[in-house]
């Protein structure tokens, strides 16, 4: 069989992986009892029990939404809207507003309706679409497989690593095991089911390892737990008491990291690749200081990457520590801190270190002509 239709049946396999996990619970978890999903036009509000302290807003907010579609399509339905004054999980509707409703059926007629938040899955699809349409245009057949790689990782995430944790298995090695499973997917997926493809499977393995024995490490030498995370309390009073919480945090580390680091692997074997095709000739040490010196020059980027990505997320809470004058020690021995700061450079130690390791890999495999 010839390397493209390899490639193409790989693809087609992965497809169906996708559609297989769409489609089923291959970890079952107990969901929890729920109403009718519909959108809903809020037609009316009513603001008079809601009570206003300074930008913060309790109580409840009743609403008069028609519904827009389901099973009761054209029907009214009130709708109330709990405010609990925390504005990060509050939304204060107005009149004209298309919002996510669900309810249940009271004397055979919707009743007991609560409002799930403007209604924003059709613009999350639309915007799914048009990154699959860039991805196309822009790197044709490989952004395909691209595309499917990354329906593939939302699917595993989803629908089985998620699952697999609330049933009790252990953090670390399950998510060792999904990112062996994603990095061979995306990994044989775009780079193809030869030496480059292998190299990078490999180099991204090796730095994830290593990102993955340093966050134990230094998670144990900064004294931090799993509760750092946001949502963390809440998950254990929600039934979930026996969650290993601090294992959780550390596959989190490396499984966030993972990505950039197939990325940098992919770099390396691709130019490692590309070097050899037009000098096969090429001595196996001048070939591997080939690839560490691309790897030097994209480090100098990479390196700043998951800094950005981290630290911008937490905009608003270094712009309170500032804002109240804290002095930077205190800062940075904050817990929360010092978990993005062991997020960010255990991260960086898997990005540093995929470099050599792909390169030597790589040369291996084409030295030995594999």
């Amino acid at each position: 069989m010839s390397t493209s239709r390899r490639e193409w049946l790989f693809s087609l396999i992965i497809a169906c992986l996708c559609i297989v996990l769409a489609s089923v619970d291959v970890a079952r978890v107990p969901a929890a009892p729920t109403g009718i999903h519909a959108r809903g036009l809020i037609t009316a509000v009513d603001n008079s029990h809601v009570r206003t302290n300074l930008i913060v807003k309790t109580e409840a907010q009743f609403l008069t939404v028609q519904l827009l579609d389901g099973p009761h399509r054209g029907q009214e339905l009130p709708v109330t809207n709990m405010l609990s004054g925390k504005m990060e999980m509050d939304e204060f509707y107005e009149a004209g507003k298309t919002v996510l409703v669900e309810y249940g059926m009271v004397n055979g007629k919707p009743g007991n309706g609560v409002a799930r938040g403007y209604y924003r899955l059709r613009m999350q699809l639309v915007l799914i679409g048009l990154f699959a349409v860039l991805l196309i245009a822009v790197a044709g057949v490989t952004g395909l497989k691209a595309a499917l790689s990354f329906v593939f990782v939302a699917m595993v995430l989803w629908k089985l690593f998620f699952p697999l944790l609330l049933r009790g298995h252990p953090p670390l090695s399950t998510g060792l095991i999904i990112v062996t499973l994603l990095t061979a997917v995306i990994t044989f997926s775009v780079g193809g089911l030869n030496r480059r493809g292998v190299s990078t499977f490999v180099g991204s393995m090796l730095g994830v390892l290593l990102t993955c024995g340093l966050a134990v490490w230094f998670a144990r030498a900064f004294d931090l737990h799993g509760a750092v995370r946001p949502f963390a309390e809440t998950l254990l009073y929600s039934g979930y008491l026996d969650l290993r919480l601090t294992d959780i945090f550390i596959a989190s580390v490396f499984i966030a990291c993972s990505g950039a680091v197939m990325d940098l692997a992919m770099d390396i074997a691709a130019t490692m690749d590309e070097i050899k095709r037009k000098r096969p000739e090429i001595s196996f040490m001048e070939h591997v200081r080939s690839g560490l010196r691309v790897g030097r020059a994209v480090i100098g980027t990479m390196a700043t990457t998951l800094l950005l990505a981290y630290s911008s997320s937490h905009i608003c809470m270094f712009l309170l520590f500032m804002a109240k004058g804290l002095p930077a020690a205190n800062i940075l021995n904050a817990p929360f801190v010092a978990a993005e700061i062991l997020n960010i450079l255990v991260g960086s130690f898997g990005l540093v270190t995929v470099a050599p390791f792909t390169a030597l890999i790589a040369g291996l495999l084409y030295r030995w002509g594999c």
